[in-house]
């Protein structure tokens, strides 16, 4: 099954520095969640922009056929780490059709919140 698009934004990004746990489960994150469907490998790259900076990438990750993956995005660290406690947002592009869900767990208080969307989809 191909469903999805190559290219993806998520023009949203803030990576909390500080968690009430230090447990990975609650630590505050940014995630990108993967779906492949398709009968081949994704070669993800993603692209990180900043506000005052220039962008930083590519990182790379790869999305094996039929299957999910999840990306935190403060554990990302070639070419270098992404900054907590600081705007940012992300291009993905991929060498085959894939959803982008994006994913923050903010647990800087003890009433955690999380929040998730679909990211931005380029027309094919």
């Amino acid at each position: 099954m191909t469903i999805g698009r190559t290219t993806w934004a998520v023009p949203e990004g803030y990576i909390p520095g500080r968690s009430t746990a230090d447990a990975r489960d609650l630590v505050s994150h940014d995630a990108l969640c993967f779906l492949n469907a398709g009968e081949r490998d994704a070669q993800v790259r993603l692209t990180v922009f900043f506000t005052d900076r220039d962008p930083v990438g590519p990182y790379r990750v790869v999305v094996p056929a039929r299957r999910s993956k999840h990306v935190r995005i403060n554990e990302l660290r070639d070419p270098a780490p992404i900054p907590t406690d600081t705007e940012y947002s992300t291009l993905v592009e991929s060498d085959v059709p894939i959803v982008v869900q994006y994913t923050r767990l903010d647990s800087r208080q003890a009433a955690n919140a999380l929040l998730s969307t679909i990211a931005f989809a380029a027309d094919a």
